[in-house]
């Protein structure tokens, strides 16, 4: 997606001259730029992501990203629960993806389910005593993880910057959802 090193921009991209205030110039991102922008973004994110998972399990093993954001998003959570349909958006399932994704861990018993005492409809997702061991040996390597490839390139200057666009970004997106 982002342009090659070594090639030269087209007219009106980054780094081009255009003295004529043309997009990409006086601070104003160009459609290249942004593509180019957003592109190194998801490239970014793709490339590390599975970095961050390496031997996140206590077995020394890789763990799955629907797994790990699920634990460690209960583990997060006062009482170390969400709602089912929470966790579900949350993790970017589907119902019934995220239903498939509860029943394994119910079923190494990482999680309980447990209905709501005031409405029916809601059904929480609670980790259960291994399931909070699980998630906390699952965060300590995880977090290890994210100094060495995240911190470590970025500093903290920039972690900070990628968290404060990060949210931005979020919010915005969330405001534009039905």
């Amino acid at each position: 997606m982002g342009r090659r090193s070594g090639t030269a921009p087209r007219p009106g991209a980054a780094g081009a001259d255009a003295a004529d205030g043309a997009p990409g110039t006086a601070g104003t991102p160009s459609d290249d730029d942004l593509i180019t922008a957003w592109g190194l973004l998801v490239e970014a994110v793709n490339d590390t992501s599975p970095l961050l998972l390496r031997g996140v399990h206590p077995s020394g093993e890789d763990m799955a990203g629907p797994w790990f954001e699920v634990l460690i998003r209960l583990q997060r959570s006062p009482g170390n629960r969400l709602p089912m349909s929470t966790l579900a958006r949350e993790v970017s399932l589907s119902s019934g993806g995220f239903t498939k994704l509860a029943d394994r861990l119910v079923a190494k018993g990482y999680v309980v389910r447990v209905s709501c005492d005031h409405d029916r409809r809601v059904v929480y997702a609670e980790l259960t005593p291994e399931g909070r061991a699980l998630a906390e040996e699952a965060r300590a390597r995880h977090v290890r993880l994210l100094r060495e490839h995240v911190l470590a390139p970025l500093g903290e200057d920039g972690v900070r910057d990628l968290a404060r666009h990060a949210r931005v970004l979020r919010d915005s997106a969330r405001a534009h959802q039905p």
